[in-house]
């Protein structure tokens, strides 16, 4: 079978980057991801190269040829170009010298199959000749693909203690690609060998599990993995509870028209108790954004249902969105809020001061009476409104401090 021809065999440079590398002769080939999400029909963005070349040869064969080289992993045989400013991995063919479930030993082989056998699952080891667009299928990963079947390469046990984190890969790719129940063989040793994960940095998990949570509907798989208790041992708090809420969240996301939010999805997978996620997303060692956002979306409650924008402008629009969709808020009501800007108030405590005032706690008080009321009011932008809020309410404090 052959490739099908797809735009991105046109992209600028990519010729002349195959010819640079032999790739006429046969020496060098389509690899991964570009392969397997062509044969599927799906827009391709990374272009993968695997080669017989060394990495050596290939970087003298780019400054040869005028192309960008950067060695950004050449020491386990990876080399970027860059053509017409887009990056394309070349990495030189690999097999495994040795492996501990988080990094392996590798030496470079000229044999196409050997590279291939190193890969997790059958569809990710296709490779095709970009001069003939002939497909090379060494293990079945073009009826799978048929089948959609996520099927790891060989012994599925051997193919997990190579490198733990195929664990949660297996789900991720059957949330994409599958269809029906997983692979059984791949299915159970994924629950066998869970506890592997903990073997993990917690770096790793967090990346693949926000691939996972970013799909558009991973809800059936994530409920499976919980099922098998696959997050059980980095992370115990999710349970069947959360589940429900997964799935809640993503329909309420689609009836608001949004877009997955990853972070938003684990916090709906999280009981509603902010200790809970500020203790997840340090074990999982989240971005500081990525906690905020968390625990935020963890401080659900039900004073989140009066007016969004007011929420909004409390909390922050993202946030706003994250409360009313995981929790009880009308999903109808987050879509307005994405890139809402927080309006300004243009009245100050120095502005109160110069109205009689004097300073003190009675200039803050005052200040958040005409914050609030301001805000009630549909935040009103002209200063002429703001100012006579604020008059009232410096009359009121006077009066009330005689």
């Amino acid at each position: 079978m052959k490739l099908p021809n797809a735009a991105w065999q046109k992209r600028a440079g990519l010729a002349q980057l195959l010819e640079a590398l032999d790739a006429p002769l046969g020496e060098t080939r389509y690899v991964g991801g570009c392969v397997r999400d062509t044969f599927l029909g799906l827009a391709v963005s990374d272009v993968d190269l695997a080669t017989r070349l060394s990495p050596e040869a290939v970087m003298a064969r780019l400054a040869k040829a005028k192309i960008k080289a950067v060695p950004t992993g050449i020491a386990h045989g990876t080399v970027t170009a860059v053509i017409a400013g887009t990056p394309i991995e070349i990495t030189t063919l690999r097999r495994d010298v040795s492996t501990d479930g988080r990094h392996a030993t590798i030496a470079y082989t000229g044999d196409w199959e050997e590279d291939a056998a190193r890969r997790d699952f059958t569809i990710n080891a296709l490779s095709a000749n970009p001069a003939s667009l002939e497909i090379f299928d060494y293990f079945g990963g073009e009826a799978d693909l048929d089948s959609r079947l996520v099927r790891f390469i060989g012994d599925p046990l051997t193919r997990i203690a190579e490198d733990h984190l195929r664990i949660l890969r297996f789900f991720r790719f059957h949330a994409r690609f599958g269809r029906g129940r997983p692979d059984a063989a791949g299915l159970d040793a994924c629950t066998l060998r869970a506890n592997d994960l903990m073997a993990l940095s917690r770096e790793r998990i967090a990346d693949e599990l926000t691939k996972l949570l970013a799909l558009e509907d991973p809800g059936a798989t994530v409920a499976l993995m919980v099922e098998r208790r696959i997050l059980e041992p980095v992370i115990p708090e999710i349970d069947s509870d959360g589940v429900s809420r997964l799935g809640r969240l993503i329909e309420r996301e689609r009836q608001a028209g949004l877009a997955a939010e990853p972070v938003r999805r684990l916090a709906a997978l999280l009981p509603a108790d902010p200790a809970i996620a500020a203790a997840v997303g340090a074990r999982l060692r989240l971005s500081n954004r990525s906690r905020k956002r968390l625990e935020s979306a963890a401080a659900r409650d039900e004073s989140d249902r009066i007016d969004p924008f007011l929420l909004a402008y409390r909390i922050g629009p993202d946030l706003a969105i994250d409360r009313l969709l995981v929790g009880d808020g009308d999903p109808d009501r987050a879509a307005p809020l994405v890139g809402w800007l927080r309006p300004r108030l243009d009245i100050s405590g120095g502005n109160l001061i110069a109205m009689g005032l004097k300073p003190g706690s009675v200039v803050s008080r005052t200040l958040r009476a005409i914050e609030q009321e301001w805000a009630e009011n549909g935040f009103p932008a002209d200063r002429a409104s703001q100012a006579a809020m604020a008059r009232r309410h410096v009359d009121q404090a006077l009066s009330e401090s005689q």
